[in-house]
């Protein structure tokens, strides 16, 4: 292929990457607003370098006119996730889908690979419209923790260096170490899940508040209320010096009673 061919082969599966990553985004948003917990940490993508392509071929003997099929992470999504429990969940969501087919899953947390590696993958087929019509093309879909990708991400660096068969048996022996500290880690995370989860949300909703807050004294300043909004900003300064922060939902309510009175006395 010439570059203007490469560029042509590999666009469905960037425009693959693009909508996945949106759809996945989205998913946290909705799993946020409707369970105030998301499973979804973030969402990363990526469309294979041509590099990596032809190195991966080249090892699995794949043929040039057979990479669409024989290839079957050019397209890939990593799902980030806060726990171990969080994999699974994201998993069956995946399988639920309608928008893409499900081709096979390959578990390598419970069966870890020979040198620690940890992730859960699944392979997808997922449709693209262009200008020539559908195409569908196939995405790996990697769901791990932050602790996995850490280490995932060190291995892949190390290998590249070395390439796989030359990893010197000393940095093999650590980075297998190395992963099971990372598991451990996890498991001590998830043995702690809940008190995380409610310092998170705690901390989430006193930024809310504050948000809410300060958004509201610029309202009343707006409607040139501004004796008012400068006792109410004067009540959140004392809240925010003495980390009164419980104070700030009453706070809150009794802006929007304020801004509704400044409303009704406004001139029409």
């Amino acid at each position: 292929m010439d570059g203007r061919d490469w560029k042509k082969f590999l666009f469905p599966y960037e425009q693959a990457v693009e909508e996945l990553k949106v759809k996945f985004k989205t998913l946290r948003t909705e799993l946020k607003s409707s369970e105030e917990y998301a499973p979804i940490e973030f969402v990363t993508g990526r469309v294979k370098k041509i590099s990596s392509i032809l190195e991966k071929a080249k090892r699995l003997n794949v043929p040039m006119d057979q990479l669409e099929k024989g290839i079957e992470d050019i397209a890939g999504i990593r799902i980030m996730c806060q726990f171990t429990e969080d994999i699974q969940r994201v998993a069956e969501l995946i399988r639920e889908r309608r928008d893409f087919k499900l081709v096979y899953e390959k578990d390598y947390i419970t069966n870890k690979k020979e040198s620690g590696y940890r992730s859960y993958h699944l392979i997808v087929e997922y449709p693209v419209q262009t200008s020539l019509g559908m195409k569908h093309v196939l995405a790996e879909i990697q769901i791990r923790t932050l602790a996995m990708n850490f280490w995932a991400t060190i291995e892949h660096s190390l290998n590249y260096k070395y390439k796989e068969s030359k990893l010197p048996e000393e940095v093999r022996k650590r980075l297998s170490k190395a992963a099971e500290a990372a598991y451990l880690l996890d498991l001590e995370m998830s043995s702690i899940r809940e008190e995380i989860v409610e310092s998170q949300k705690m901390f989430e909703d006193n930024s809310n508040h504050v948000s809410r807050v300060l958004n509201y004294i610029q309202q009343l300043y707006f409607y040139h209320r501004v004796r008012e909004a400068a006792q109410f900003q004067l009540r959140f300064n004392e809240i925010w010096e003495k980390e009164e922060l419980w104070l700030l939902e009453e706070l809150s309510h009794e802006l929007e009673a304020a801004i509704a009175r400044a409303k009704n006395e406004a001139p029409k």
